[in-house]
């Protein structure tokens, strides 16, 4: 356990990114009775995780995470959380057929709501009013009345994760991702890419591998590995009222762990020395990462870890690199070379998300398809060059025909961006190119593994 910390002690460190709420008496109901709820996730399920993150840091597995950039109220469905799902399977099975590693899969689902700002306040017409934090903070709506924040709301935000949850643990545990089905996860909207083409090949030859394996008398029946899978959530540990209020100490191990989530991790505004998120990090027992841009200094990457992982836990901590596609191959080595040198088991994660967001000339926020594949191939480079494994991918995506990155092989234009462009905060990849970007994956870790394998020769 953590020394000199508990529950609340990041009340006592600088806070940044949190709301302001207006009724401190309204504040205290709400935590009460979210104090009260049972656990969204447990303990045990996410030491499992932490044991599967030590495998992908040792080289042996590879984390894929993905999801919504912001969750919404508005569009909780079953038929949104499953097309999300089922993009993941996609990725996954593309990843472990070509590379022979098994996948971690992480979404960014079931408690996904709070955003960081630029600003504390945004203006429209003349008219300043607080910014949009997130669905479990305040609406997107343009009124004083939608933008005052409402503790109430992390009610709405509790019980929507627990429905997420119960859909995602039937989807993984139920069938849904038995290998037979693989061919059933494709979109019909996939069907004019290029991709889906190459998918549908894939399949196939999982489909006769699978058959092969009857034969031998190998089949979900005698390997439930066939017909379920491991599927974890996570979130950005942004809303401290709200995880805070979700914190529990396990039984087993007297260790405190957040239950909101399998894995957290703190944002690019919020790592810095003394945050009231680094000290309330630093004291629950799941795996945990850091958004990783720019601005941090390698000497203070260092001191971040030392607070949030003494102990040096294989797996409790992901590094996920967020620079842009021109700056990462400039930048990110030193980092590495750092953690390296120190002996930090970390897992190296690439997010090419939130470094390469450009403004349409239509007004869109966008992010280009081919600035998110050079990212991603600058991650791989580095690794390549300095003996690392390029341990993850970090991706805002859905399941849904969106139109909101520009790219890809079913080209979205800055044109088409208006025909489909539903995000609550930042662009996200479609299925579609969900599914390219798994494909270029899967080519770059099978290049690592040859690479591994000639050196080890």
């Amino acid at each position: 356990m953590a020394a000199n910390w508990a529950p609340d002690s990041w009340t006592h460190h600088e806070a940044r990114q949190l709301p302001t709420y207006p009724d401190a008496a309204a504040l205290t109901a709400a935590t009460d009775q979210l104090a009260s709820f049972p656990p969204l996730v447990f303990a045990g399920e996410a030491r499992n995780l932490t044991a599967s993150l030590a495998e992908v840091a040792a080289g042996k597995a590879f984390l894929l995470q993905g999801g919504d950039c912001a969750e919404s109220f508005a569009e909780h469905s079953a038929n949104n959380i499953r097309d999300t799902f089922r993009v993941i399977l996609q990725m996954a099975v593309v990843l472990t057929f070509a590379s022979k590693l098994p996948v971690v899969k992480l979404g960014r689902m079931a408690g996904q709501f709070a955003k960081p700002r630029s600003t504390d306040t945004e203006t429209i017409g003349g008219v300043e009013l607080p910014s949009y934090r997130g669905d479990n903070v305040n609406d997107i709506a343009f009124t004083a009345e939608s933008r005052a924040p409402d503790p109430q709301r992390m009610i709405r935000a509790y019980s929507q994760s627990a429905a997420t949850l119960n859909l995602l643990r039937a989807f993984a545990q139920g069938g849904y991702a038995n290998l037979h089905q693989v061919h059933r996860w494709t979109h019909d909207f996939m069907g004019r890419s290029p991709w889906s083409k190459k998918y549908a090949e894939t399949a196939d030859r999982i489909g006769e591998a699978l058959e092969f394996m009857a034969a031998c008398g190998i089949d979900p029946e005698t390997v439930p590995q066939l017909a379920q899978t491991h599927f974890y959530t996570s979130h950005e540990a942004l809303l401290l009222q709200y995880e805070q209020a979700l914190t529990r100490q396990d039984s087993l191990t007297g260790d405190w762990y957040d239950t909101s989530a399998h894995f957290l991790w703190i944002g690019d505004r919020t790592r810095f020395e003394g945050s009231s998120h680094v000290e309330y990090l630093r004291g629950i027992g799941n795996p945990i990462g850091i958004k990783c841009g720019p601005s941090l200094e390698p000497d203070a990457l260092l001191r971040m870890l030392d607070t949030l992982n003494p102990a040096r836990i294989p797996g409790r901590m992901t590094l996920i690199t967020r620079y842009g596609y021109d700056k990462i191959e400039a930048n990110l080595p030193r980092l590495v070379r750092a953690v390296t040198r120190e002996g930090h088991p970390v897992v190296w994660s690439c997010d090419p998300m939130h470094g390469n967001v450009v403004k349409a000339a239509n007004g869109y926020k966008t992010r280009p398809f081919d600035r998110i594949l050079a990212e991603v191939r600058g991650f791989f480079a580095v690794h390549r060059a300095e003996g690392t494994h390029a341990g993850g991918i970090h991706a805002e995506m859905t399941g849904q025909n969106v139109t909101e990155c520009t790219g890809g092989a079913v080209d979205v234009t800055e044109q088409s961006l208006a025909d489909r462009y539903h995000t609550h905060c930042d662009p996200r990849l479609n299925a579609s190119q969900s599914l390219e970007l798994a494909f270029l994956l899967a080519e770059m870790l099978n290049e690592e593994m040859a690479e591994r394998k000639k050196v080890a020769a």
